[in-house]
């Protein structure tokens, strides 16, 4: 049986990832975490076969939530239906992850350009806030609330930037990617994050947006090449 705590304590940006937040139904929404909770986790691999029974008997709900939340993971990319066959998590190969975070850092720098034009002194004191929790994260080793924080650091670029479209596009591309967001406890890429998270603050605090665009392309272009070192060779894929 799964274990309650667990999902009850799902970070809040997981569920406004998942769009969780307004659903009413709490077998749809357990069902939902606890996938996606697997598949942070390492539990569910990319590939995996999903068998809808053994599901609603792990989370302790009937059949009928578990096809809902399979429906709500296919729409966001996390599961693949298949006809005559069981659902599965989603596996991307490594040119559709190169392609995702192409994309992300297409959309990112330019959002971060606009944001640090725009940004009022309030939203840079928020700014400064998350760095200042990324900190206190990875100074405790802390790699799960950090990759929380680190994503919430971006999110409150594109908030600042105004554009509720890409910001939507940017979240989508986010949850495809999150089997792989385990390369975060690869020797010294915390730190790596964090020092561009910095970086990115100061230029932040200049109102430099070019040099912000800059870094914010990097810090992605690193967070890809983590992944790509982390990746299984192709016979263990």
């Amino acid at each position: 049986m799964v274990d309650r705590a667990a999902l009850m304590d799902a970070p809040d940006e997981l569920m406004e990832l998942l769009k969780l937040s307004d659903r009413r139904e709490p077998a749809v929404v357990d069902t939902v975490v606890w996938v996606v909770l697997g598949i942070l986790q390492g539990r569910l691999v990319p590939g995996q076969d999903l068998n809808s029974v053994e599901l609603a008997s792990q989370v302790g709900v009937s059949r009928i939530p578990v096809r809902e939340a399979l429906a709500l993971l296919e729409s966001q990319g996390l599961v693949e239906m298949r006809a005559r066959k069981r659902p599965r998590v989603a596996a991307f190969s490594p040119e559709q992850i190169r392609e995702v975070f192409f994309v992300r850092a297409q959309l990112m720098s330019a959002l971060g350009k606009i944001a640090a034009e725009r940004a009022t002194d309030s939203d840079l004191a928020r700014l400064s806030s998350i760095v200042d929790t990324l900190r206190k994260y990875a100074a405790a080793n802390d790699d799960d609330d950090y990759r929380w924080a680190h994503f919430k650091y971006f999110d409150i670029m594109v908030e600042i930037s105004g554009n509720e479209t890409a910001r939507g596009i940017l979240n989508s591309l986010f949850l495809r990617t999150l089997s792989r967001r385990r390369a975060l406890s690869e020797p010294g890429r915390v730190a790596e994050s964090l020092h561009f998270a910095e970086l990115i603050l100061e230029a932040f605090q200049r109102r430099d947006g070019d040099l912000v665009a800059l870094l914010v392309r990097r810090a992605i272009e690193a967070a890809l090449a983590a992944i790509e070192r982390a990746a299984p060779p192709p016979d263990e894929a």
